[in-house]
């Protein structure tokens, strides 16, 4: 082997070492743009403003976490846990939290403009004064979800006082 191809094969090993560890998802991680963590466990934790634009969250569980004024844009939070998280003000806007638990979640004034929410729960979620403009809830369970105020996904119809479980 000549000079140049060792050279060639150390900095080929350099670079699949370097590449593996960025593929790495570290819980440990802090909460900044692109963040990868998936599987973590954030119970808890107060991410109050937090950028986690297009940040990749799949099966996070954020129980009882306070994530008001959080920006999730982009974001893929599937089957992620917002159990009794608070997510007040937090824009969640083209993102993906298919499957996703907002059980007992307060997303009271959050913009949820464009986001992929099929097959996500919100029961006894307050979802007032929300923005649903061009959501997708498709087989989304909204039991005892609170409405009141919230732009409806066709982006023109507010929902009335006392919308519980449906738009009215």
């Amino acid at each position: 082997m000549n000079r140049h191809s060792v050279r060639c094969a150390f900095l080929s090993a350099l670079l699949v070492i370097a590449s593996a560890e960025l593929a790495v998802a570290s819980c440990t991680d802090f909460a900044t743009p692109e963040v990868q963590w998936l599987r973590c466990y954030m119970d808890g934790r107060y991410l109050v403003d937090a950028q986690l634009i297009r940040s990749n969250m799949r099966e996070t569980s954020f129980q009882r976490s306070d994530l008001s004024g959080t920006d999730f844009s982009q974001a893929n939070a599937y089957r992620s846990k917002m159990i009794s998280a608070k997510l007040v003000g937090a824009t969640l806007d083209q993102a993906a939290f298919i499957e996703a638990d907002f059980t007992r979640a307060d997303l009271t004034r959050a913009s949820l403009r464009n986001t992929d929410l099929r097959r996500a729960r919100f029961y006894h979620a307050l979802l007032r004064e929300s923005d649903l403009t061009g959501a997708r809830l498709d087989g989304a369970d909204l039991l005892a979800a609170d409405l009141s105020g919230a732009t409806w996904i066709d982006g023109r119809r507010i929902c009335g006082l006392n919308s519980i479980g449906q738009c009215n």
